[in-house]
């Protein structure tokens, strides 16, 4: 689950399966019961049909904690020029960076970092598709050190400049869960 419509989609379903949760945010549900087996084949069902799946084991729960977290960092939208993906992960997470960095990318064959920044430029596609901030503001809000850094990783991964992106509109973003891919 990453935003608020997916909180409130699962929300539904948990309502429709009986279920009462203690809480229900961005990836992670705590129920008051523990069901038993058909009821939660019959909850992962309902899940499926609108596009999530129910992590019912601890690597795959980690992996999707540390996707989350980085999300959410991004869209905040306030990060800081030397933010430290290592730091605010062991903060958050409270395991050795090295263990989970190379999990992350032997799962999703894709690096931490590598995430971070797909993250960070569908955010910045975000911004100028809807013309809300300068590309300096954007590229302060994301945490680079320059206009020119942004520019450079965005031309970089998109094949276009900001502007020439900017002309095309919406058509060039990807879904967050599509990002890995």
């Amino acid at each position: 689950m990453v935003c608020p419509r997916c909180i409130t989609s699962v929300e539904q379903i948990l309502k429709e399966n009986k279920f009462e949760a203690k809480y229900v945010r961005l990836g992670e549900i705590e129920l008051i019961k523990i069901p038993n087996r058909n009821q939660l084949q019959n909850f992962s069902g309902d899940l499926r049909k609108v596009g999530f799946e129910l992590l019912d084991d601890s690597k795959t729960q980690l992996i999707e904690k540390i996707k989350t977290l980085l999300i959410q960092k991004v869209q905040e939208g306030n990060i800081e020029q030397h933010f430290s993906i290592q730091k605010y992960l062991t903060n958050k997470i409270f395991k050795d960076y090295s263990s989970l960095s190379k999990l992350f990318s032997e799962v999703e064959s894709v690096t931490i970092e590598q995430f971070f920044i797909l993250q960070k430029m569908e955010k910045a596609k975000e911004w100028l598709i809807y013309n809300e901030l300068s590309l300096s503001q954007i590229a302060f809000n994301l945490g680079y050190s320059s206009t020119q850094h942004l520019s450079g990783q965005f031309k970089k991964l998109t094949g276009m400049t900001s502007t020439q992106f900017k002309s095309l509109g919406a058509e060039h973003r990807k879904a967050i869960d599509q990002l890995a891919d």
